[in-house]
């Protein structure tokens, strides 16, 4: 089809029905069975848009005017939630958040995984769904000469400046808005990515929610900060809270946040929170969910699909810092815990022993390795549970899985479309999917995670 045969040109105008949102957030309409993509709609509106851009087999467009509105549309109470691309969600009721967020499980578990009929239950949302996250990384930048630090500006590397995130506990936007200035006031120079000069890359700060302890984090391009002691003794001064604060060294020219070399400047290498009645040290670089009380909803649902008495052997497969694993390990005779980074590891013994657990013992290395030579040692699971990256399982630790023959596999996913996959793949191999829990761990983005329990068939 060439472009003069498309149905849409570019420039036009077309009133539209919207009938979806997309994984970004954008609403969906069709115009002759052509999808036009549009920043701000939601489904069940009806509106005119501008067509900006026209590709091949869709469109990008912008909303001008509104005529029928969603029942869920609100307006967002954040003043630069349109630049800020830190939400996506924040004009669609939290109502509407939950029915997007099963919807979109429900959807790619029949049309990924082929499971149509598979229960996919209502989202566990929060009754609170601001101010969540315990921990902000925000860049920093100059603009005339003062500090400025937030959130990216959506599709570019413009700062935002921002004063307060919605999303973000009070107590860390307190914190960053006080080092910003004490930076400022002893004149420690941001780092410019273009020129690949300057000191300060990114303020970060961690917050125990349960026992309000809290870590500062500077990331810096150079070794040397300047005036460290005297900015080191004004944070404490001001906030009684912080009892770590830390500098990571980061001279590379790159996107990722930390570098390889940390080093304490002041107080403790960690801070220490609790997810139910589980305490976990944290340092810089660990790896601890962002949002605790919804952390703690998710690995309730893990270890109530995993029907634990007791007498129960247990494999984590990617374990991090041990999160998953102590709570298994409440009620299970033993767990195995393995994950590739090596640090992790050692946070994950460090919160078993901080907690006084023997039963549960972590090993360094690729799941898909580790396990079968637990295997060939005559470790065998009873249950596995599996909590990978956004990229799902890798095929072999699927194998190996179908292999071993647990009788029961709990799957925790931060992303539906490949939990989608890896269901089909353990299914075709001897599972069956019992059901599906989302849970809403990131209140106004798009992210859900989900638990899935699979049974083993000839154990039914």
């Amino acid at each position: 089809m060439t472009k003069q045969q498309l149905p849409v040109q570019k420039n036009e105008y077309v009133d539209v029905t919207f009938e979806d949102l997309t994984h970004d957030g954008a609403g969906v309409a069709k115009v002759e069975g052509f999808p036009i993509f549009v920043p701000n709609a939601l489904p069940g509106e009806r509106g005119k848009v501008k067509v900006m851009k026209v590709k091949k087999g869709y469109a990008f467009g912008r909303l001008e005017e509104i005529h029928e509105e969603s029942q869920y549309r609100m307006t967002p109470p954040c003043p630069i939630y349109k630049e800020c691309g830190g939400c996506q969600l924040q004009h669609l009721s939290y109502e509407g958040q939950l029915v997007f967020k099963q919807k979109q499980v429900k959807e790619v578990m029949a049309r990924i995984g082929h499971l149509p009929d598979v229960p996919v239950h209502s989202v566990l949302g929060m009754n609170d769904p601001w101010r969540y996250r315990n921990k902000a990384q925000v860049p920093v930048g100059e603009r005339e000469g003062g500090l400025i630090a937030g959130f990216y500006q959506q599709r570019s590397h413009e700062i935002i400046d921002m004063e307060a995130c919605l999303i973000q506990q009070e107590k860390n936007d307190e914190i960053v808005q006080a080092v910003k200035e004490i930076c400022g006031k002893y004149d420690i120079r941001a780092y410019d990515e273009q020129k690949h000069r300057g000191t300060l890359r990114h303020i970060m700060t961690r917050y125990g929610l349960v026992t309000g302890e809290a870590m500062v984090v500077l990331v810096t391009k150079t070794e040397e900060l300047p005036h460290k002691n005297s900015i080191v003794q004004e944070i404490i001064e001001k906030f009684p809270q912080v009892k770590s604060i830390v500098q990571n060294v980061n001279s590379k020219r790159t996107n990722v946040i930390m570098g390889d070399k940390t080093n304490v400047l002041w107080g403790e290498e960690y801070i220490y929170d609790l997810i139910g009645d589980i305490k976990f040290a944290i340092s810089a670089r660990s790896f601890y969910q962002v949002n605790p009380k919804q952390t703690k909803v998710l690995y309730d649902k893990a270890l109530e699909y995993a029907q634990l008495t007791g007498e129960e052997t247990v494999i984590d497969a990617y374990c991090g810092i041990g999160t998953i694993s102590l709570f298994l390990a409440q009620k299970a005779k033993k767990v195995y815990g393995v994950e590739i980074v090596p640090e992790a590891i050692e946070d994950a013994k460090r919160n078993a022993k901080l907690n006084g657990m023997t039963n549960v013992e972590f090993e360094v290395g690729e799941a898909e390795r580790v396990i079968p030579d637990w295997y060939d040692k005559g470790i065998k699971a009873d249950v596995i549970v599996v909590d990978p990256p956004r990229k799902g399982c890798d095929e072999a630790l699927l194998q190996t899985i179908i292999d071993m023959k647990p009788k029961r596999v709990v799957y925790v996913s931060c992303n539906p479309a490949t939990l989608a996959r890896d269901l089909r793949i353990l299914e075709d191999g001897g599972y069956k999917t019992v059901q599906v829990q989302p849970v809403d761990m990131f209140p106004h983005t798009l992210h859900v995670e989900s638990v899935a329990v699979l049974q083993l068939k000839e154990d039914e």
